[in-house]
This record gives C-alpha cells, sequence and structure tokens, in this order.
C-alpha cells in the first residue's frame, strides 16, 4: 500500500458517516489488544479552545522530560497532524502500516455497523501511543463527548473548556443539553475542571459532578492573574487564551499526585506553547500582516473580534471569510464584518460550504459601507488583497489551513489531506446509545 492508497482508504470511510456511540469503538479497540488499557491520559472537551488547552498540556508534559502523545482534530493541512509524539507528526510510514494493520479487523463488522473514519482513527492513534510508549496522552473529543468515539478512555483527569453554542444540530439546542454531552466524558472518582461560566451549563456539569463523585474546580476569571500566571507571557494571542492557561495550571496540579510536574516545566511549558491557525500572526515578504484564526462559531468570532479590537485598534483589516453551511455563519458575519475595511467570500473546497452569496448579504447588512467580494476561490481571494496592511482569514479550521498552504505559513502536502476533515452525521446521536 502506497500512502496515497492509505489516505484514500481512509477518505473513503466517510461513506459511513459519522455517527455516536461507544459500541464499535470498544470492539475495534478489544479487537486491536485493548490499547486504551496501556496508556494514561488527560481528556479534553468543550465547545472552543480544547486544542489551545491541549498543545498547552503537552507543552508542559513535555518540558517535564515525559514522552506525550497528542490527539486532536481538524488537522490544518496534513492528516499526521492529529496523531503526534512529542510534537512529531505520525510519519506517512506508520500511517500506511497501521492502516493496513487495521483493515482486517474491519472485516469482524457488519455493513450495517462499520467503523467510521473517527473510530479508526481513534484505534490507530491508540496503538501508535502504545508503540511508542506514551507515558502520557492528551486527548482531544471530536465532537460532544458522551458518545465520542474518544470516550472509552478513563482519564487521570477530564478537562471542559467552556459551553457555547456550536454543533445543536446534533449536540442539542439548548446550552444545558450541550453541557450534558460533553459532561459525559466525566467518570466516577476522576477529577474534571471546567472554566465553563454559563450558569445553566455549568449546573449541569456539577451535578454530572456530583452523581459521580468526581472532584470538580471551576476556573474564574480572578484564576488567570493568581501565580504563576500573573508574570507569565503566553505567546498564544488573545485574552482568553489566560483562561485556558488557568485551565490548564488546575490541570496539572489535579494530576500531580499521579505526574507531579516542576514550577520551571510549567513556566517553560506554557512560555513556549505553539498552536498554529489558532489567532497566528504572520509576516509576509511584502510587509503584510496577516492574522489566521479558526474562528468556527459565533462564540470563536467574539474571541476574534476581542483580540482584534484589541491587538489592532486603530486599523480596519480586509476580512477573508468562509465557513460551513450547517454553522451560524450569520452571525458569525454579524460579529466580523463591522470591523472590516473590505470582505472577500470565497467558498471552502468542501461540500458542506455556505454560499458566498448569501454571507455577502448578511456582511453587507452588518457594515453597508464596505466593500463586500465574492470570489470563485481562495486563490482569487490572496490576489485580490490590494495593499492592505493586516488581512484576517478565518472561518473553517481547515480553510484557514488552506490558506496558510498557499502563503507558505505552514508546509504543503503532496495529497489533498483537508478532505480527511469531511464527514456527515448518519444518524442522531442523542437518541443513540
Amino acid at each position: 500500500m502506497t500512502y496515497a492508497e492509505a489516505i484514500r482508504f481512509l477518505y473513503n470511510l466517510r461513506f459511513f458517516g459519522a455517527k455516536f456511540g461507544l459500541e464499535n469503538t470498544r470492539k475495534l479497540a478489544a479487537l486491536a489488544g485493548k490499547p486504551q488499557e496501556r496508556l494514561r491520559f488527560i481528556h479534553v472537551a468543550g465547545t472552543n479552545g480544547k486544542g489551545s488547552t491541549c498543545a498547552m498540556l503537552e507543552r508542559i508534559y513535555r518540558e517535564a522530560g515525559l514522552c506525550v502523545g497528542l490527539f486532536t482534530s481538524p488537522h490544518l493541512v496534513a492528516f499526521g497532524e492529529r496523531i503526534q509524539v512529542n510534537r512529531h507528526l505520525i510519519s506517512e510510514t506508520e500511517i500506511v502500516r497501521l492502516v493496513t494493520e487495521i483493515q482486517p479487523l474491519l472485516k469482524e463488522f457488519p455493513p450495517a455497523a462499520h467503523p467510521t473514519f473517527f473510530e479508526v482513527v481513534t484505534i490507530m492513534a491508540l496503538r501508535y501511543f502504545v508503540e511508542q510508549e506514551c507515558e502520557l496522552v492528551v486527548w482531544e473529543t471530536g465532537l460532544g463527548g458522551r458518545l465520542d468515539a474518544t470516550n472509552i478512555v478513563t482519564p487521570l483527569a477530564s478537562v471542559i473548556t467552556n459551553i457555547q453554542l456550536d454543533h445543536q444540530q446534533w449536540l442539542g439546542d439548548t446550552l444545558e443539553k450541550i453541557a450534558a454531552e460533553k459532561g459525559g466524558i466525566i467518570k466516577p472518582a476522576v477529577p474534571v475542571i471546567t472554566a465553563t461560566d454559563v450558569p445553566e451549563a455549568l449546573a449541569v456539569i456539577r451535578e454530572i459532578a456530583r452523581q459521580r463523585n468526581a472532584p470538580l474546580t471551576v476556573l474564574t476569571r480572578e484564576d488567570t492573574e493568581r501565580p504563576p500566571l500573573e508574570t507569565i507571557r503566553l505567546p498564544l494571542l488573545g485574552d482568553h487564551q489566560r483562561m485556558n492557561a488557568a485551565t490548564v495550571l488546575a490541570t496539572v496540579r489535579a494530576v500531580a499526585p499521579h505526574i507531579p510536574v516542576s514550577d520551571q516545566a510549567i513556566r517553560a511549558g506554557l512560555e513556549k506553547v505553539e498552536w498554529p491557525g489558532r489567532l497566528q500572526r504572520a509576516q509576509t515578504m511584502d510587509g503584510r500582516t496577516w492574522l489566521f484564526d479558526g474562528a468556527h462559531n459565533p462564540a470563536g468570532a467574539e474571541t476574534l473580534r476581542a483580540a482584534l479590537m484589541k491587538l489592532f485598534p486603530d486599523l480596519k483589516p480586509t476580512l477573508i471569510l468562509a465557513t460551513m453551511r450547517d454553522k451560524d455563519w450569520a452571525a458569525m458575519c454579524r460579529i466580523l464584518a463591522p470591523l472590516a475595511g473590505r470582505i472577500c467570500l470565497p467558498p471552502l473546497h468542501s461540500e458542506r460550504s455556505a454560499s458566498p452569496e448569501e454571507l455577502k448579504v448578511v456582511c453587507q447588512a452588518a457594515n453597508p459601507d464596505v466593500k463586500v467580494m465574492t470570489c470563485a476561490s481562495l486563490s482569487e481571494a490572496l490576489e485580490r488583497k490590494a495593499n492592505d496592511a493586516l488581512v484576517v482569514v478565518t472561518g473553517s479550521l481547515h480553510f484557514v489551513g488552506e490558506a496558510m498552504e498557499a502563503l507558505k505559513v505552514l508546509p504543503g502536502s503532496a495529497e489533498d489531506e483537508r478532505v480527511l476533515n469531511e464527514w456527515t452525521m448518519n444518524s442522531d446521536p442523542i437518541r443513540q446509545t
């Protein structure tokens, strides 16, 4: 099998859809030797900030001298971003080997219950982390938590970054319902840490923690200024990252009985952390400043808006925006359009792309004085940047990755691996148990 063939095999798994429920994942894990029972985890869920939180945790434990696995999604450019050890992407050779090894196991499933892309990748990651002798795995949920494939593990700590409206069609149409899904990662007697500040969502998390006798730590804004955070300079932009850092610090302390970490490692980890595509600033050779941010829902757009107003109060940036039609794109347009000096709206390279023409109507209404242009492609949008000093690329994460690859901010991939971010739900996850 070649690498291209392995990617094609993984891509074809999308035709089995994306569904919630742990039966398939548990069965596939059992066939693979139950690798999850040979690893230690920190399990991270939440609406926004999961990736940054995972990146901070990974760096701290790596600074402490551990071999650390990192499992996140989606990827910006290369599939290997999803499975990393000490921030080294899994190699193409290892991907081919793992795909080859898992294929016979898939024959144990009837066609109607064939494992999905995410279920297969979850087990591939577990096997790889065992083989690499990872001493800790930072383990991000895919979607939700309660019935997410990642929820077959029993972690040292469960983290719920925050609860906002997103994926309502699958997780529920209220903050309470979404909190119940995210709170599904809470395990009996396992510490849970959250920065959730919405009262109705926090009440649900508190109740789940009480029922499962899980010690709960709730972070507030005041925790972002407590030692040592008040003297740490985070390389990740945005005030919201300080709350993520407070959540990480509380998590490290909760896990300390199992894995002690020095104050020096904590400081070094937070001050050296890298996480591309999240309020990432880059300078191109023509002197232009670019800001890349995967603000893929209204809460993310609000965070981006706050960061722009603080970091660039006197600039009206060019906004290049593309998002999924199953997101609340109208709210995102209303939040971001008033800040822009020009707006370019290309389609996503995706079947789920929101219509640039529909986005244009909302953007123009939100900012009647701005020039709003639809573009046939990202490349056309990049060419129409004029002489603007600041260009903001935002929306879907793999759209941001495509732009970063085009501008050589991230290395390219020989295959179009962003297509692996595509999926469709083929059942009602809330009713599936």
